[in-house]
């Protein structure tokens, strides 16, 4: 399978589009570089030099719109997932060891480290080949966003989706979720038990109907 990922820097004000065709998004990297806490976590990950690492997930996630809701304090950090990719060690025992160090480094943070070289496992897929394809196959497309300090300090992120449905604060899932009826089956009911619009109240969830993805794949089986 191939993804279509696109990669950005940001980097003293200025925006550079590495590789993709999406628009860059400002206001996202506003949100980011001035949130003290963000920063305090990307400079821990990358003590760790772990192989194409990214902080993922609803850490950005919970940052952008608890900023775009104008909340003052932040709502409490479930986990900070920082994830990578070894093919090589895909034993579950190192990322915990991995979740020990940074939790000496940082004990006030829930670290949650996992290689994607076998995370595809969970969801009965094929194997991922890149952190960035395991980005690709998160539920939602709010989620599949990962952000990175690079040794120059330069803030790079991996977005498939791109950052717009993030930043309007639209929760759909993505395509692997969206065509594939038990995926989309753990989307919704992520999103029932997330009840996300509790906490920001301004975001839109999408409930995609299962009878429809069913009759699709039908259909598609069909034609071929």
């Amino acid at each position: 399978m191939n993804i279509y990922v696109a990669f950005y820097e940001h980097t003293f004000g200025t925006y550079v589009l590495l590789k993709g065709g999406f628009k860059m998004n400002s206001d996202f990297y506003a949100i980011i570089s001035q949130s003290e806490v963000m920063n305090h976590v990307l400079a821990i990950s990358k003590e760790l030099h772990l192989p194409n690492w990214y902080i993922s997930a609803g850490f950005i996630r919970s940052t952008v719109w608890d900023s775009l809701h104008g909340y003052e304090e932040r709502t409490p950090i479930v986990d900070i997932d920082l994830i990578y990719f070894d093919s090589e060690y895909v034993d579950e025992k190192i990322e915990k060891q991995f979740e020990r160090t940074l939790k000496q480094k940082a004990p006030e943070y829930p670290w949650s480290v996992k290689n994607q070289a076998r995370m595809h496992m969970i969801n009965g897929v094929q194997p991922y080949h890149t952190t960035e394809e395991g980005i690709a196959h998160f539920p939602e497309t709010v989620t599949a966003i990962g952000i990175r300090m690079q040794p120059n300090g330069q803030i790079q992120t991996a977005a498939p989706y791109g950052l717009d449905d993030l930043m309007s604060m639209k929760v759909r899932p993505t395509p692997p979720f969206q065509k594939d009826t038990k995926l989309l089956e753990i989307y919704l009911k992520r999103v029932k038990q997330k009840n996300w619009q509790e906490k920001w109240p301004r975001i839109e969830v999408e409930h995609p109907s299962i009878g429809k993805i069913h009759m699709n794949n039908t259909r598609t089986a069909y034609n071929k």
